[in-house]
């Protein structure tokens, strides 16, 4: 997507259910509302032989249906949801249910905002997964999610150079 100006960084609160990561990127947020909202997507929501999106389809309107798919350690995955709010550049929030097992669907749907905010020529985006399950999904663990939403943040900040190998090694 672009060059990376921050490190990409992560908590996990687990008892509020709640994941933020925030990344600053070197592009517009304009530029950056687009690779969240169309199917450039599956070009960073990449976590190779972990997390591997290869379909993206997506209604970007209040109540419109986003579905993705792929493979995940090994085996098949789909993953959907419905937009709450659409405000480019600036917000985007979904509902975000995951459909690859029995005890994964039973977590339910949980929520993820995208907030791209201006920082100078650059901007920072800040992805907060929320509404999740006390405990939620062991079959992953806390650290294993947290991991992802930080590899995921910067593959987005990297892509567009080639670059997905740094951010592998800068979102541990």
């Amino acid at each position: 997507m672009s060059e990376i100006k921050t490190h990409a960084r992560a908590v996990a609160d687990v008892i509020e259910g709640c994941i933020v990561a925030s990344v600053e990127i070197a592009r517009t947020p304009d530029r950056v509302f687009q690779a969240l909202s169309t199917r450039e997507i599956v070009d960073w929501w990449v976590n190779p032989g972990v997390f591997d999106t290869r379909e993206w389809s997506g209604d970007v309107r209040v109540g419109g249906r986003w579905s993705a798919s792929g493979i995940a350690r090994g085996a098949p995955y789909t993953l959907e949801g419905e937009f709450l709010e659409v405000d480019p550049p600036r917000r985007l929030v979904q509902t975000f249910r995951a459909l690859w097992s029995e005890d994964v669907k039973r977590e339910g749907t949980s929520r993820v905002t995208w907030e791209i905010e201006p920082v100078g020529d650059s901007c920072r985006l800040t992805v907060t997964h929320d509404q999740l399950r006390e405990g939620a999904n062991a079959e992953d663990g806390e650290n294993h999610r947290r991991r992802n939403e930080k590899q995921r943040v910067a593959r987005l900040s990297l892509h567009e150079h080639g670059q997905a190998e740094v951010a592998d090694e800068q979102a541990k």
